[in-house]
């Protein structure tokens, strides 16, 4: 049994070295023509040597058992370690694998069971962190809510409005991280319907930067949930040409791209640092090219393709500057989801500085399933 993992893993399907290999059904037809030309060289040796037909017939008989069983032994072993990890898949475990060494069907069966192990293991892995962060991120509010409570009940402090406000302020947290899982419930049943319309760009995304500074002034210093950064000193500046440029997409879906973005590239933003948003006409009528680009400290490239996963923080252990932290790990997760829906693309980009994240949403010509 082998726990190492193949660096490079062929499709389930797929020829070895792009030549088919001998299937079960072509070796057990080798298996009859052999037994053939055996019976029939030994039938050929008794007529010239004069031996008894008794003999030969039991010396085929012996030949071609042996042969058999050398066959189904071939065929039989592989089958038993698959069943011996299936069944440890199906009992929780799932780091077992099944080697891959054959070039026939049941080469084939193995790695299908070894892809269906890494997904369910990869699952698992999701939802113990889900478990983990979204108790983590629930904690921190629910502590200072029920703390601000207390000292009222017990009557440490009065409940003036500072107090209050302060109550609010943790509950509001608790509203953004609902929401925040909502969202993610959404994006995993994919209940969410596309509602496409043209829309001007230069005042929808100036809408939705004012919208980013307000939230930032309002609660700067209370830590956020996805897409409404707590800082105030950095600036956010918009470059959009042509002026009239103008897209085809939902703009509450387009709404939550640019807003995860711009909450992102915020938090890891120096202080004083610019984010700055472009966006540009793309090559089919009502197509578009979105850009954010921040300041901060860049991905390494050895991190793009982990970037939007789910619960993916970063590689920088702590935020920068005053108001920042470390989210949820979810908002780029649900960009990519509504750029998705779009049958858009989202990725990491090449910057002399910072941190470039590049969208394409593909207009008016491509039709949601």
């Amino acid at each position: 049994m082998s726990d190492g993992r193949p660096a490079a893993r062929r499709r389930p399907g797929e020829p070895w070295g792009g030549v088919r290999p001998f299937s079960i059904k072509t070796k057990l037809g080798a298996l009859v023509v052999i037994a053939v030309l055996i019976t029939t060289g030994l039938m050929m040796i008794a007529m010239r040597t004069r031996t008894e037909l008794r003999f030969i017939t039991v010396f085929s008989m012996i030949a071609t058992l042996l042969i058999t069983q050398f066959v189904a032994h071939s065929l039989t072993a592989p089958l038993d370690e698959m069943n011996t990890v299936a069944r440890s898949i199906s009992q929780g475990d799932y780091t077992r694998r099944v080697r891959e060494s054959r070039r026939d069907e049941l080469g084939d069966l193995a790695q299908t069971i070894n892809v269906m192990a890494d997904e369910l293991e990869a699952q698992d892995r999701q939802r113990k962190e889900l478990v983990a962060n979204v108790s983590h991120e629930l904690r921190t509010p629910i502590a200072g809510l029920r703390a601000v409570l207390e000292n009222i009940v017990d009557g440490v402090t009065e409940a003036d409005p500072e107090t209050m406000r302060t109550a609010l302020k943790q509950t509001e947290r608790l509203g953004r991280l609902v929401e925040t899982l909502l969202d993610l419930s959404r994006l995993d049943n994919g209940v969410v319907p596309l509602k496409k319309r043209r829309f001007e760009v230069w005042p929808y995304l100036s809408g939705v930067l004012k919208e980013a500074n307000m939230v930032a002034s309002a609660r700067a210093g209370i830590a956020s949930g996805s897409g409404s950064h707590t800082r105030a000193d950095v600036h956010l500046h918009l470059d959009v040409f042509p002026s009239d440029l103008t897209a085809h997409a939902d703009p509450e879906r387009i709404h939550q791209v640019v807003a995860n973005l711009i909450d992102n590239a915020v938090k890891h933003s120096p202080p004083h640092g610019r984010v700055t948003v472009k966006a540009r006409s793309g090559k089919t009528p009502g197509s578009l090219e979105l850009e954010v680009l921040d300041e901060g400290p860049g991905i390494p490239k050895s991190e793009w393709h982990r970037v939007f996963e789910r619960f993916n923080r970063g590689v920088v252990t702590r935020p920068h500057g005053p108001g920042s932290d470390g989210g949820t790990g979810l908002g780029l997760a649900i960009a990519r989801w509504a750029v998705d829906l779009h049958g858009g693309r989202i990725g990491v980009a090449e910057s002399e500085r910072g941190c470039r994240i590049l969208v394409t949403l593909p207009g008016e010509s491509t039709v949601q399933s």
